[in-house]
């Protein structure tokens, strides 16, 4: 698949202000500071499409964007703000939670993970937290190029390694970079062929 059109549509702080529609959505979502706006800007090919920060935190609202007229990318808050107040962090668990159990439309959830990292108690539990609650989600370990290739594939290894203590199967994953443009096709690719096994369920 290829993007040929991504146009901001609307934020949201809360979810009866998202927006009314049936198509599908596939929203990303990941710790503080793992590249998450990057890696939207690359798969969109727009550097200023969603707004990237060194400053964790800076995705406070559910953010809307529709790609080819035909789905919906979303950008949502992440978890683990080690500076962000106690309100706050209630709050955005709750938008997050509030999205990921009511949304009917949502076809995916991409939970970032930081491919330099050893594998973090707060990803392993907010994946736990989805396989509980029957949310489909997909893994995309980011910053590839962060690593060396024997680095990365060391590091790989290891973080399937500690999930599958706690999944027999594990669910679909993707090596991604934005500067490298790594995991690009893999991605839109599974989002293009979910969104035909919809179509197909909506036409049965």
């Amino acid at each position: 698949m290829i993007i040929k059109k991504a146009i901001f549509k609307q934020s949201a702080a809360r979810l009866q202000d998202c927006p009314r529609s049936t198509l599908p959505e596939y929203a990303f979502i990941g710790r503080s500071n793992v590249g998450k706006s990057s890696l939207i800007n690359m798969l969109c090919g727009n550097n200023k499409l969603a707004k990237t920060s060194s400053t964790p935190g800076k995705t406070q609202l559910i953010n809307y964007f529709i790609i080819n007229d035909n789905w919906h990318l979303v950008d949502l808050p992440g978890y683990g703000f080690a500076k962000t107040s106690k309100s706050k962090r209630d709050k955005f668990e709750v938008i997050i939670s509030d999205y990921c159990l009511k949304r009917e439309n949502l076809a995916c959830l991409f939970v970032l993970i930081d491919s330099r990292l050893p594998l973090q108690q707060i990803d392993l539990e907010f994946m736990q937290w989805c396989s509980s609650k029957n949310i489909p989600f997909a893994i995309i370990y980011t910053k590839a190029d962060k690593n060396s290739k024997a680095e990365l594939a060391r590091n790989i290894k290891n973080l399937e390694k500690d999930l599958h203590q706690h999944w027999d199967e594990l669910p679909n994953s993707f090596i991604s970079s934005a500067e490298k443009k790594t995991g690009k096709e893999d991605v839109l690719e599974f989002i293009h062929f979910r969104n035909e096994e919809i179509k197909k369920v909506d036409q049965n």
